[in-house]
C-alpha cells in the first residue's frame, strides 16, 4: 500500500490516534546505562563502532546526525500498522506530510510545515561533556535549525543514579570569554578543565531542567526524558570526562567548515548572559505544577502535571490515571506519548508497559494523538486495580494549554 494510503488508513483505524515503534540511537561517545529496558544482549547490536544503545527517541521526525556510520532513517519513528494478519510500517515524517493539518494541526502546519519536535530518553552510566546546541542563526549556517531542549527525570526509570547524578550548568558569575577561549585552545592537550567554571546541580527524579540553545550544561547521569526542537546540533566543549577523551571534532561539531579552527567562532556561540545567570537555579529548575487543582483531578480518576514548561518551543506533561478509573482527558494540540508505568486501554488502542525489549521487537508503550482526538477527548481505561497507568505526554510549540497562574 503507498504511504499516503497508509497514512490515511492508519489515521483512521486508530480513531486519530497511530501506534508507533521504537527509534533506538546509539551514541559513540556515551556507555548505556541500562534503563530504558532494551535487553542486555541489544545495546551494542549495532556494532561496537557505532558505541551503545543509550537513547530512545519519541514521536520523531528527525534524523540523527551520527557520523558516516549513521543507519539509514536513523532516529525516525516508525508508524506500525496491522490489516488482515499482516505489519507494515512508514515513517511518521511521511505522515506528517501527507495528513498535514488533519495529524498535527493546521495551526503548526501552517506555520512549520512539519512536526517541529521530539523527545527521547537519555540514559548514560555517566555525564556528557559540557556542551552547547546552538540557536536558529548559528545553527542555520550548517542547515539545521537550533535547539532547545528540557529536561525531566522519570522515577519508574531512576531505579539508581548512575556514576554522577549531577549536572553541570552555565558558568559561574565572573567567568570572563577568555577563560573559556583558552580551554577550548587547550582541548586537544588533554583535560581542558572547562567545569572549572561552572557549577553542578543535584539531580532529583520527579523534577526537571530547561536548557535554552546558548547555554552549556553537560547533564548528569540520571535516566532523562526529554523534549526538544526537531534538531539535532550540538557541540562538544569539554575534552576529558570520566577519563574518556572527547574527539576534537565534537569540538567543531555545528560550526560552518569555512570557520573551523576559529575559537572566536566558538565562543560567539555562547549566549553569555544566560551563562553567567546568578539565578540559574531559580530560572531554569522545574519541579511539576498540576494542570488543575489536584484534589479535583484525583477525585474524577487521575493526575496531571505539566513536567517541562518554560520554552515556548515544546511543553510535556505527567498523565497518572488511578487504579481502576476510565476518564476522558482533552488537550488542545496534538501530542506523542510514552508509557511509564501500567496497563489498560486508550482509545481504541492497548496500552501496556513492558519491562524488556528486544532491539525491533513492536511495542504497544508508544503513541502519537492527532489534534482532532485530542480536542475531542482520548478515553483511558486503567484495567489494574493496583497499579497506576502514568504516562509522559509531549507537545510542540505555541500549547493554547499551556497557561500558568
Amino acid at each position: 500500500m503507498e504511504t499516503s494510503k497508509l497514512a490515511k488508513s492508519s489515521l483512521e483505524q486508530g480513531e486519530g490516534i497511530l501506534r508507533l515503534a521504537p527509534t533506538w540511537v546509539p551514541r559513540s561517545f556515551c556507555v548505556p546505562g541500562r534503563r530504558i529496558k532494551l535487553h542486555p544482549d541489544d545495546y551494542y547490536v549495532l556494532g561496537g563502532a557505532r558505541g551503545g544503545i543509550d537513547e530512545r527517541w519519541f514521536s520523531s521526525t528527525t534524523p540523527a546526525k551520527n557520523g558516516p556510520l549513521t543507519g539509514e532513517n536513523e532516529g525516525l519513528s516508525p508508524v506500525v500498522y496491522e490489516e488482515g494478519g499482516r505489519t507494515q510500517q512508514f515513517l511518521l515524517k511521511d505522515a506528517v506530510d501527507e495528513l498535514k493539518g488533519e495529524l498535527i494541526g493546521s495551526r503548526l502546519w501552517d506555520e512549520y510545515q512539519s512536526w517541529p519536535i521530539y523527545s527521547k530518553f537519555f540514559d548514560n552510566m555517566g555525564p556528557l561533556p559540557h556542551h552547547v546546541h546552538h540557536n536558529d542563526e548559528k545553527a542555520a549556517l550548517i542547515g539545521q535549525k537550533g535547539k532547545p531542549e528540557a529536561y525531566y527525570f522519570p522515577p519508574q526509570l531512576n531505579n539508581h543514579g548512575g556514576d554522577y547524578p549531577y549536572t553541570f550548568i552555565g558558568l559561574a558569575p565572573g567567568t570572563t570569554k577568555d577563560q573559556i577561549r583558552e580551554c577550548l585552545v587547550n582541548f586537544t592537550k588533554g583535560d581542558n578543565k572547562i567545569t572549572n567554571y561552572s557549577q553542578a546541580y543535584r539531580l532529583e527524579p520527579g523534577t526537571g531542567w530547561d536548557v535554552p540553545p546558548g547555554l552549556l550544561h553537560a547533564p548528569g547521569s540520571l535516566c532523562t526524558y526529554e523534549p526538544q526542537k526537531a534538531s539535532d546540533v550540538f557541540a562538544m566543549y569539554q575534552s576529558l570526562v570520566n577519563e574518556a577523551i572527547i574527539p576534537e571534532e565534537l569540538l567543531w561539531n555545528g560550526t560552518p567548515k569555512n570557520k573551523i579552527g576559529d575559537f572566536d567562532e566558538l565562543i560567539d556561540v555562547l549566549d553569555w548572559e544566560l551563562n553567567l545567570d546568578p539565578n540559574t537555579m531559580q530560572n531554569r529548575f522545574m519541579a511539576p505544577i498540576p494542570v488543575q487543582h489536584e484534589e479535583e483531578m484525583r477525585n474524577a480518576g487521575y493526575v496531571e502535571k505539566w513536567i517541562c514548561y518554560k520554552s515556548d518551543a515544546f511543553s510535556a506533561k505527567e498523565l497518572t490515571v488511578l487504579p481502576g478509573a476510565t476518564v476522558t482527558i482533552r488537550d488542545a494540540a496534538a501530542y506523542g506519548m510514552i508509557m511509564m508505568q501500567g496497563h489498560g486501554t486508550m482509545g481504541v488502542w492497548d496500552i501496556e508497559t513492558p519491562a524488556l525489549i528486544r532491539y525491533g521487537q513492536l511495542t504497544h508503550d508508544e503513541y502519537f494523538v492527532s489534534e482532532r482526538a485530542a480536542q475531542a477527548g482520548v478515553k483511558i481505561v486503567n484495567r489494574s486495580k493496583t497499579d497506576p497507568i502514568v504516562m509522559l505526554k509531549h507537545f510542540g510549540p505555541g500549547n493554547p494549554d499551556l497557561v500558568l497562574s
